[in-house]
């Protein structure tokens, strides 16, 4: 969920990957988060206060989405890969069990243009992080029985399947542009790492080892690259707001990694959700400031 103060200012920005310029689109004195570019290019979604708002390419303001009775939208949602379907994490108000407010996250579907939310998951927590390219399925993390893992849903409802079984965080799933992988963060062996594997769960390999609690790995639309965001500073398995952080690029050809943004204050509500260009030139993050 959004960290609303009037002290905070929130920046989208974009970053051009080959030349790590940075354009900022939209500056507001409010908290939003997540941006995901729409695959015409036009637009960007983000939340805020639990509502979902759009954000044209121009910077010409924040526009809601009607999204009916989901008002406590938190910051995992994502436009399908055909543009015509946006999956929520709202708390079901209606979940008696769990007792934690965002504990009662669930996933909906909706049209792009707003409408009525369809449940997909009828377990809590589950927090959305990816479509299938195929728009068939859903990736998520969700905690079940105390151990919070990686799982996929069709997007039309049915039987959950778990993944990841771990001991530690597995979250942030993504699916690669092909098909053929989920990338993830993982918190194994006491350090917050980027992984991936074969989207039936096999294969599971690790893709960082450095000293950055490393989050939310999101291929670009052609496959050649990942980005994700690092803190600077160890952070566990937790992924804070209001820390430094940065983000990195890695090359899916050679594996090697760079930075495109200098240092920044961010982290959580940065980069939770796939924000690449169509045409998988720039990044779209959000950084913020605190205002006296």
């Amino acid at each position: 969920m959004a960290q609303q103060s009037s002290k905070i200012e929130s920046s989208l920005k974009t970053v051009t990957i080959s030349t790590h310029e940075i354009e900022t689109v939209f500056t507001e004195k409010i908290h939003f988060e997540a941006p995901n570019w729409s695959s015409n290019g036009k637009y960007f979604v983000v939340n805020s206060n639990g509502r979902i708002f759009t954000i044209q390419t121009d910077g010409s303001g924040m526009k809601p989405v009607n999204t009916d009775f989901a008002d406590e939208c938190n910051n995992d949602h994502g436009i399908s890969p055909d543009g015509k379907w946006l999956a929520i994490s709202h708390n079901n108000k209606y979940d008696t069990i769990q007792t934690e407010q965002w504990k009662k996250s669930a996933i909906y579907v909706l049209p792009i243009e707003g409408g009525i939310p369809r449940m997909v998951t009828s377990r809590s927590p589950s927090f959305w992080h990816g479509w299938s390219p195929d728009g068939n399925k859903l990736a998520y993390c969700a905690e079940r029985n105390g151990s919070f893992d990686i799982y996929t849903i069709p997007v039309n409802g049915g039987e959950e399947k778990r993944l990841t079984h771990e001991a530690g965080l597995d979250d942030g799933p993504d699916y690669s542009p092909d098909g053929k992988y989920i990338y993830f963060n993982a918190f194994r062996k006491g350090s917050m790492q980027i992984w991936r594997m074969k989207t039936d769960g096999s294969e599971q390999e690790q893709l960082t080892n450095d000293s950055f609690s490393n989050w939310f790995a999101h291929p670009s639309p052609d496959g050649k690259w990942i980005v994700f965001i690092s803190y600077i500073v160890d952070q566990g398995d937790a992924h804070p707001f209001g820390k430094d952080v940065k983000l990195r690029l890695m090359s899916l050809d050679d594996r090697n990694i760079k930075d495109i943004t200098p240092v920044f204050f961010g982290g959580q509500g940065t980069l939770n959700v796939p924000s690449w260009s169509p045409d998988s030139k720039k990044v779209a993050f959000v950084s913020y400031s605190q205002n006296d």
